[in-house]
């Protein structure tokens, strides 16, 4: 099957192709640079030596603007879109020009993606469209299934606007499917390398009040998620991607000091968060939500780390 990813040379995208591929998928993904030498080069390399298959992954260019361009004609005939696309959301401070493109590149890219599907003469059978848990906005230890309403924060409006736009590709020729994704554990990007350093150091410990859930999910289990959710034709609208058992922040961080085999009493005061962060503090690190993934489990996906210790031991058992 053909899968086009925008968005898929980040940290969920760049493994999600990776593993697409290793499964016989041809992939293309959709960037803003022009066209990267990275899968000629990968396919020369394995070519030259004979270790390795000529990967099935390349690239195309795109300006996701809102509208079409030459790149829709990789959507045409596609077997699947999957939309990743959007400005790093903790990227810099949030001023109100970066909460603009944090929203703007959301909505825009996920437009262009959907004018490509409704205008391709064979459209994709399936629309997988990133989302998030910010969508429910704070909630304190209230459980969050994909049934419960939006909040009214910031990213919650995001998440709102952009699932929107991705539902307008919906037909009886397309399903969509909506992944509101928790904290993305893996050691090599996301959250968990910057919450290291002070752990490291015997700092670690709780952020604020610590009573805070984090609904997390480990790399892994995102991408067969995803990987699951192309391949059930009833999978179809919102589906919360984080692990059964989220955690408040006060055992996250202890978990993740058991892990690293460090201490983990030291809070890190939520003022001091404020003064530094702003309005992020609150919605990324003060706050969070007891989501959990009720839809994937009642259609059969199985969690291969459905508990915190065993997601950091399986990162760090051999660290």
């Amino acid at each position: 099957m053909k899968v086009v990813i925008a968005g898929g040379s980040g940290f969920l995208g760049r493994p999600l192709a990776a593993a697409l591929t290793a499964d016989g998928h041809d992939v293309v993904t959709l960037t803003r640079v022009a066209p990267a030498a990275r899968g000629a080069n990968r396919n020369a390399m394995a070519a030259a030596d004979g270790s390795a298959k000529a990967s099935a992954e390349r690239s195309a260019a795109w300006t996701p603007d809102g509208r079409t361009g030459p790149w829709a004609s990789e959507i045409d005939a596609a077997g699947a879109v999957v939309n990743l696309a959007g400005e790093s959301i903790a990227g810099s401070r949030w001023t109100a020009a970066h909460k603009r493109r944090i929203l703007d590149s959301r909505v825009q890219a996920t437009r262009s993606l959907v004018a490509a599907i409704r205008g391709a003469a064979t459209p994709p059978r399936v629309f997988v469209s990133g989302s998030a848990v910010g969508y429910y906005g704070p909630l304190d230890d209230e459980i969050a299934t994909e049934d419960t309403r939006p909040g009214s924060d910031f990213l919650a409006g995001v998440c709102v606007q952009w699932e929107a736009e991705a539902a307008r590709a919906a037909s009886d020729r397309t399903r969509v499917v909506g992944i509101r994704t928790g904290l993305v554990l893996e050691r090599d990007g996301g959250a968990l390398p910057e919450m290291l350093p002070p752990f490291r150091f015997g700092a670690g410990g709780p952020v604020g009040s610590g009573r805070q859930y984090w609904p997390w999910i480990h790399r892994a289990d995102w991408i067969a998620l995803v990987q699951w959710a192309l391949q059930r034709p009833e999978a179809s609208g919102a589906f919360n991607a984080t692990a059964p058992n989220p955690v408040t922040n006060r055992d996250f961080a202890r978990a993740l000091g058991r892990a690293v085999h460090r201490p983990a009493f030291m809070p890190a005061p939520a003022f001091a968060l404020r003064i530094m962060l702003g309005e992020m503090a609150d919605a990324l690190l003060l706050s969070g939500q007891r989501a959990v993934p009720a839809r994937a489990e009642r259609l059969g996906f199985r969690f291969r780390y459905p508990r915190i210790d065993e997601a950091l031991d399986a990162l760090f058992g051999h660290a």
